[in-house]
């Protein structure tokens, strides 16, 4: 009988374990090479919902954070992040105004967003090509354009 309960009540020792990966948060760290100066600072944005990006006012993130720029690179790391999809969209925001400043169309600071190599009127950023899955701690370096 005491073995038949045993037997029985194992399974229900291994429920904590079955479930324990469900909270399970990674980081992302972001990084940007050759920055045209040091003027400014990184705006580094997060995104996780389809439809998003281009997010030209900066107001549909998930979460934003700055980086200095130190010898024409800067980074930043996101902590704490549920298992999913994810974009980022970068901005050297030389004058620390906090959006992306246009000349007569074309953005007159640096952008990038993930999974891009270039970016312009004919290569607009969707956050579907942007996106990619986060599952594990990541490392991104995302290329910075000017126009």
């Amino acid at each position: 009988m005491k073995k038949a309960l045993i037997i029985l009540l194992m399974p229900l020792t291994m429920i904590p374990f079955a479930y324990a990966n469900d909270n399970e948060t990674f980081s992302l760290t972001v990084k940007v090479d050759e920055l045209r100066n040091s003027k400014g600072e990184v705006q580094f944005a997060l995104y996780n919902k389809d439809g998003t990006i281009p997010d030209k006012k900066f107001k549909h993130y998930f979460r934003k954070q700055n980086g200095k720029i130190n010898e024409g690179s800067a980074y930043t790391v996101f902590n704490d992040l549920p298992k999913g999809r994810y974009a980022v969209n970068i901005l050297h925001d030389e004058n620390l105004n906090g959006k992306i400043d246009k000349g007569f169309i074309l953005p007159v600071e640096g952008v990038g967003f993930s999974n891009y190599a270039t970016v312009g009127p004919g290569n607009r950023p969707k956050f579907l090509k942007a996106s990619f899955e986060i599952i594990s701690d990541t490392e991104k370096l995302i290329k910075i354009k000017y126009f």
